[in-house]
């Protein structure tokens, strides 16, 4: 017990200078450093973060039952530690800063920014802020999609290659993607500006730019479908529908014969790639293979 309260008192930074002393001849002490340290490279992102004993012994418990192999192991271990947290792997890094977080194929996120507004991070997804001048300027770049919930303030802007999202606060979600633009406003209201297009959103409009062809919609859900392992789509190029199947399941879709540019209405599930692919071929009388767990082929059907 002696030595948890030490713990304890070690985390909150109140050792005096003679039990500081006794706390560095611990054996485990290089451990423990390493530990908060890992910790902190995530700080930013609110995934990390060790705040007393427990929380830290669960993490040591943690690392002790990894299976021990060749010593080399070890150091490689530990860097792949600090790559993961949470829900799975992505990039977090600081550049003159700037900070940029990228979530990896099949992959989704949670992120609080410095003002306490959340952001969801959908698969093969980008943002980037400067948290140094949040406070003056509370703009974000995105390259993908994400579900926004912002705290209300001062302007709130969200920039991508196709057009420019601005609110005060709001929930409302952003998809950018090569030849798909759109957005979902679930509560207040959003501008959102293009080269072309100037429209405000009220809570349950859906706006929705492929190539020259834009149109204000109606949401038909509360929130957006992916934060439920669905993703849906209204009118949208069964291309376009593939490419985001790959994003989800990070596997790679062999396309042949015509039918790229169909329209497709509906969604296709997060959680069974077999059902997946069902919900996406049927429709136009397409047939799959699965070649791999990474690989599918989707052919016309003979039926």
């Amino acid at each position: 017990m002696e030595k948890d309260y030490l713990i304890d008192k070690w985390l909150n930074e109140g050792l005096t200078d003679s039990e500081m002393e006794t706390f560095r001849k611990r054996d485990d002490y290089d451990e423990l450093v390493t530990i908060l340290e890992n910790a902190k490279l995530f700080k930013a992102s609110e995934f990390s973060n060790v705040d007393n004993f427990d929380s830290l012994k669960s993490k040591m418990e943690a690392r002790k039952k990894m299976p021990q192999g060749i010593s080399w192991v070890k150091p490689l271990l530990r860097m792949a530690a600090v790559l993961m947290v949470g829900i799975g792997l992505f990039y977090l890094l600081f550049e003159d800063g700037i900070t940029r977080i990228e979530t990896m194929g099949g992959e989704k996120m949670q992120i609080e920014l410095p003002d306490a507004s959340a952001v969801v991070l959908n698969a093969a997804s980008e943002i980037s802020y400067d948290k140094d001048r949040w406070e003056e300027e509370r703009r974000i770049e995105l390259k993908g999609e994400a579900f926004f919930d912002v705290k209300k303030g001062s302007s709130f802007q969200v920039m991508t290659a196709t057009g420019t999202i601005t609110v005060l606060g709001t929930e409302f979600n952003v998809r950018q993607r090569a030849g798909h633009f759109e957005v979902h406003c679930f509560e207040g209201s959003v501008q959102v500006i293009t080269t072309a297009h100037n429209n405000t959103l009220a809570a349950g409009d859906h706006l929705q730019l492929l190539g020259n062809r834009m149109e204000v919609l109606r949401n038909v859900r509360s929130q957006p479908g992916w934060l439920e392992n669905t993703s849906s789509f209204n009118r949208v190029p069964l291309g376009l529908v593939i490419d985001e199947l790959e994003r989800q399941y990070n596997i790679k879709v062999e396309f042949s014969g015509d039918g790229a540019d169909s329209l497709f209405t509906g969604g296709f599930v997060h959680g069974d790639l077999k059902v997946a692919l069902q919900a996406i071929t049927r429709p136009f009388n397409l047939d799959f293979n699965i070649q791999s767990t990474d690989t599918v082929i989707i052919f016309a059907s003979e039926k």
